[in-house]
Formats: structure tokens, sequence, C-alpha cells
């Protein structure tokens, strides 16, 4: 627990496949603060267009996407065997099946589609008005909370980074490949930093943090000398 002076909001940015939320979930831990995965919230969204037919043969149709967001709850419950919070969509679980290789070759697309950033954005508003936040996604630090008081920019080689998801996915039982993985990160990155609606960038006051060869004690000790700093 953190013998904090007061509560902050921590944003955590970078590129997939960087251990964002693994990190973040760390920090959360370690100083007693509430952890938002917001990249699971655009997955939450692109997995119940899959299994609505708003997604075809891998063919996102943008207008029956937007149809189906009235009826879409997303929220976060705790998880005591994992130790982390599980993430459901109209009441039912669905952590496991938001990782899959067809919802991550999809997941950039929903997430460019205006009407799913200006839901789901003012959902991480909401939860973040509590203050005690560590946050990860891609435009936290630009978009959701430009006001944080602590900002991370998280980023690796693509070549660690498919790598790293490799071996999370086939722990899991899933059968890929490693070229598979490392041109969907590379083909993320892309769509990420293209897109017309909040594009994946580094805050002007973002603090650069490449982990390509920093194991997680190494990372967490950057971290906290980064957050005495600024929440001294």
């Amino acid at each position: 627990m953190s013998d904090t002076k007061h509560k902050i909001i921590i944003a955590v940015d970078g590129f997939s496949s960087c251990g964002k939320s693994t990190f973040a979930k760390a920090i959360a831990a370690r100083l007693g603060y509430i952890f938002i995965d917001t990249g699971a919230m655009y997955r939450a969204v692109t997995l119940y267009a899959l299994e609505h037919d708003a997604i075809r043969s891998g063919i996102v149709d943008e207008e029956d996407v937007v149809k189906l967001l009235d009826r879409i709850s997303i929220t976060f419950r705790f998880n005591p065997e994992r130790g982390a919070s599980d993430i459901y969509v109209n009441g039912d679980r669905v952590e496991g099946k938001i990782r899959t290789i067809e919802v991550s070759n999809c997941v950039s697309r929903v997430s460019a589609i205006p009407e799913v950033r200006r839901k789901l954005v003012a959902m991480q508003q909401e939860i973040g008005r509590r203050r005690g936040v560590v946050m990860d996604g891609r435009d936290i630090g630009t978009v959701v909370f430009p006001d944080a008081e602590l900002k991370l920019f998280m980023t690796a080689d693509p070549a660690v980074r498919a790598c790293r998801r490799y071996k999370e996915l086939t722990a899991k039982g899933m059968t890929v490949t490693m070229e598979e993985i490392e041109r969907n990160i590379r083909e993320r990155d892309k769509a990420d930093m293209s897109r017309a609606i909040s594009p994946l960038r580094q805050a002007d006051d973002a603090i650069v943090l490449d982990n390509s060869h920093m194991t997680v004690d190494e990372q967490m000790a950057w971290f906290m000398e980064q957050f005495k700093i600024h929440n001294s």
C-alpha cells in the first residue's frame, strides 16, 4: 500500500504487447489503486460485434457495430483466484474470449469508430473521477485523462513483443505462429498510429519506458522512482 499524500491518476499508454496491462496491474497492486484495462474494453466490444455478426469474414460493418453499442454493458469484477479484475459483458465473463487472435485482428478497426471511442472514453472518465486509478490504453494521457498527474508511454522492439505474445498465447493452448503474431503487431501499430480518431501518440509530458530488455522488477524500480518524483 502506498503512503501517498493524495491519490492521483496514472496513465499508461503505448504499443500493443508491451506488457502495459501487466505493468499497470502491478503498479495498482503496489499502490493500492484501482486498475482499469481499457484495451480489454475495446476487445469486449469487438467480441460482441463478432458474436452478433457486425464483423463478417474479418470485415467490420461500422454501422452495425454502432447499432449494438446501446446493448453493451461493460463491468469489471475482482477475481481472487487471479488476483486481478475480470471483464464482463452484460454480466457474462469474457476474459478469455477477448484475447483470441480473431479479436486481435479486428480490434484496431473497431476502436477507430468514433461512436465506440466516445462511449468507452465516457465510461473510463467516469471511473477515473474517483482518483487512485491506474489506466492503460492507447489514448489515456492524450484524450481520456490529459491532466493525469503521471503519464507513462511504453514501447519495445516489435520482435520482442511478438515473442512475449507468442509465449502468452501458446501457454493458453492456442495454436499460433510467431510470424502471424509479429505481422499482427506491426499491422496494429500502423493502424493505431494512423487512425483519424485518437491516434496512438506519446503525450508531450509522458515519460518513455522502453522495456525491451528490462525485467519486471527493473521496470517497477524505475516506476517507483518516477512516482516519488511526481507525488512528492
